[in-house]
């Protein structure tokens, strides 16, 4: 009994494995920091279609709070490489003057 279910269980299986791969893979959704890293080196790079792509990959709040998080990762990934303050960083940046 048990050799005749194996038998029909593995006509089943290329069935089954035919059937998966015609299935169409979905895209993966975007997550917001992906979002805001395509959206910010857009930017840098003036390139306003992957701007705009980047922008509808999330929500508005969503894609501010990943530029902010990106923006916060990078001061501190520069400060550490420079060995100086976050605030020194973020300032010069930004063309301010030195507090």
């Amino acid at each position: 009994m048990f050799g005749r279910i194996r038998r029909l269980w593995r006509r089943g299986e290329p069935a089954v494995r035919t059937e998966k791969a015609a299935q169409p893979e979905r895209p993966r959704p975007h997550n917001l920091f992906e979002a805001a890293a395509v959206y910010v080196a857009a930017c840098a790079e003036d390139d306003q279609d992957r701007v705009d792509e980047a922008a509808g990959w999330v929500s508005p709040e969503a894609l501010s709070f990943g530029v902010s998080e990106l923006a916060c990762r990078a001061v501190i990934a520069l400060a550490r490489e420079h060995d100086e303050s976050p605030r020194d960083v973020a300032r010069t940046l930004l063309g301010l003057p030195a507090a």
